[in-house]
């Protein structure tokens, strides 16, 4: 019998990649979004449920009708600079909702919890790479509320033996579906190689680097950038683990090297050819100056070989998607 999987935040970004995986492999999809920031056509498998995870009787509805084997949770607020300036938002998305999924995941004996995390968790770190066990120490709304969710699902798994859990902490998510059927269509995109190929494409008339005095090479930030496939893998990887293992574990996932600010929009002006209009800005709150994965543990544990590590791969994904008829369609619609 096919495995029945609830994914949360199922027709965002992320959450859409991962579910186009698991329908690939054959999951019976269930997925709950409330199309704050997600797109309808991006669910390409399983049943589609409008709704938040405010709504705890809308929860009840869908447990009560599902026998779900696994739920997978995406449905996060991620905007780092929001997080600062509007911080209750971010604890009751992340937080509290949170709280409402896993406490109907206990209710209706749901065993296996995936939790898209960040690596916003660490905070500043001194040398800049962060492994599993780096101390956590979040500057950020976003990075406090995310690792609050961590550790009630560290509680909970401690206190019932049948559930467990695996955290993901990944660092910046780039890059589209290779086949170019889905990929990132936020309202306001905020991921700075979205930013860069939107300029390319004339969307918008120049972007900005914010801060170029940070202690880094170049002045500018260095940040661990992981095509959106290879993160998908790992979370179906991660998924397969917990039926299997039944064990609760954290996992880093990146590729293990950064590129900086100044370093990544020279190679997006390289790869589509096109000279787009950059000015300094200042820095915004909440960003450390180095942020990189360690992520040997989920090569070892979970078998996890990246596919996508290709600066030029990414952005070509990524601009491919921003400049097709697809995402232009998705946009006109909203």
């Amino acid at each position: 019998m096919k495995k029945k999987v609830l994914v949360t935040g199922g027709a965002g970004y992320i959450g859409s990649h991962v579910v186009k995986q698991l329908g690939e492999k054959g999951y019976d999809v269930v997925v709950l979004d409330n199309l704050s920031t997600g797109n309808r056509d991006a669910v390409l498998y399983g049943d589609f449920v409008l709704g938040d995870l405010g709504d705890r009787s809308l929860l009840d509805e869908l447990f009560s009708k599902h026998k779900f084997d696994g739920v997978m949770h995406f449905a996060g607020s991620i905007k780092v600079p929001e997080s600062v300036v509007d911080p209750v938002k971010y604890y009751d998305n992340n937080t509290i909702n949170a709280l409402n999924l896993i406490r109907a995941c206990e209710k209706y004996n749901v065993s296996s919890f995936i939790f898209s995390s960040t690596a916003a968790t660490y905070g500043e770190l001194e040398t800049g790479y962060a492994m599993e066990e780096t101390p956590k120490l979040p500057i950020n709304p976003y990075g406090r509320s995310k690792l609050m969710t961590e550790w009630m699902l560290e509680d909970i798994s401690n206190a019932k033996e049948d559930f467990n859990f695996v955290a993901i902490r990944y660092f910046n998510v780039c890059g589209a579906d290779p086949d170019g059927k889905i990929g990132q269509a936020f309202p306001e995109p905020f991921h700075l190689i979205n930013i860069a190929c939107e300029a390319a494409t004339g969307k918008r008339d120049k972007m900005y680097i914010f801060g170029e005095d940070y202690e880094t090479e170049d002045g500018t930030c260095i940040r661990d950038y992981i095509h959106v496939a290879d993160l998908a893998k790992a979370h179906l990887q991660a998924l397969e683990y917990l039926f299997s293992e039944k064990t609760s574990n954290i996992f880093n996932c990146g590729y293990g090297h950064g590129y900086s600010v100044k370093e990544i929009v020279s190679e997006v002006k390289k790869v589509t050819g096109i000279n787009f209009e950059v000015e300094k800005g200042p820095r915004r709150e909440g960003d450390p100056p180095v942020l990189v994965a360690k992520s040997d543990k989920i090569k070892e544990v979970l078998k996890w070989s990246p596919s996508f590590d290709d600066l030029n791969v990414i952005i070509k994904t990524a601009y491919d998607w921003e400049s097709s008829s697809t995402l232009k369609s998705w946009r006109e619609k909203k």
